[in-house]
């Protein structure tokens, strides 16, 4: 009898499970085969060259300026979202307006690329907010503050959804555990490190992850406002793609997706390896 029920509900979560599945070896797997294919082959005969395509990426200058750009970028901004994120958390648990200010915080990611745009051009341009503020005449955009420019975009955009995923965390510590530590006479200070931290270690890996992958979408903004060619502090992997695609040059924007994809893959890899070992640990 309980054989019978376990493989109807076996069924029943295969039966769930298909739709999903399909997806995404229609939609992901299919695709990423198709496009590791290509990789080897050249974009208008399809003749197979071999590992050419990769020698080409590789020696390809806007390429490793562009992948130099994206990993300064994502260590810049990924360490700033956790801390500054986390900070706000922090600060949003012991406000009374907690809820309308979680809301202010989700304010950004609801804002159309368009509005954003506007709000670049009307504050970072030569006769913008901040310049007149200054009494400056910086050009923002054309020199090397264009890359920081560019940092405090993403942060302000996405600090939200994460403040967000650390309130949630922090709101799901038992109280029990921070009351007892106050009763053995620690402090605030001791009580983040040695209780609320660690318990925050499931959150703190969805929250990299996806910061992760979000500072490699970072393009809509900037390429409004400064086109397919912006100062090369700021000329990131999604430009190089958009241009790639625009010459058709498809067989190297195939051997590059091929590479950054199986980098995207194992920097995930090891960071889940990394919360399953500290797991292990506590």
């Amino acid at each position: 009898m309980k054989k019978k029920k376990w493989n109807k509900s076996r069924r029943a979560f295969l039966a769930f499970l298909l739709p999903s599945f399909l997806g995404v070896v229609f939609f992901v797997l299919l695709p990423f085969l198709d496009v590791f294919k290509r990789s080897f082959t050249t974009a208008v005969t399809g003749e197979f060259v071999g590992i050419q395509n990769y020698v080409t990426v590789y020696e390809n200058r806007a390429f490793r300026l562009a992948v130099g750009n994206t990993l300064r970028f994502t260590l810049v901004c990924l360490p700033l979202l956790l801390v500054l994120g986390l900070l706000a958390a922090l600060l949003l648990t012991n406000m009374k307006q907690a809820q309308l200010l979680k809301s202010f915080f989700l304010l950004p990611m609801a804002m159309p690329a368009a509005t954003i745009v506007l709000i670049w051009k009307m504050t970072f341009s030569e006769s913008g907010f901040l310049n007149r503020l200054l009494s400056a005449h910086t050009d923002y955009m054309g020199t090397g503050l264009a890359f920081w420019v560019l940092v405090f975009s993403y942060v302000w955009k996405n600090l939200g959804y994460t403040v967000v995923l650390w309130l949630a965390g922090i709101l799901a510590i038992p109280e029990d555990y921070i009351q007892a530590a106050k009763v053995d006479g620690a402090g605030k200070v001791r009580i983040f490190f040695s209780i609320i931290l660690p318990q925050l270690k499931g959150c703190m890996y969805t929250i990299t992850v996806l910061s992760f992958l979000n500072s490699f979408k970072v393009f809509r903004e900037s390429y409004l406002v400064s086109g397919a060619y912006p100062h090369e502090s700021m000329y990131l992997l999604q430009h190089l793609f958009n241009n790639w695609f625009v010459y058709l040059e498809l067989d190297k924007m195939a051997a590059a997706a091929v590479c950054i994809g199986i980098v995207l893959l194992g920097v995930i890899l090891f960071l889940e390896k990394l919360w399953e070992e500290g797991d292990e640990e506590r």
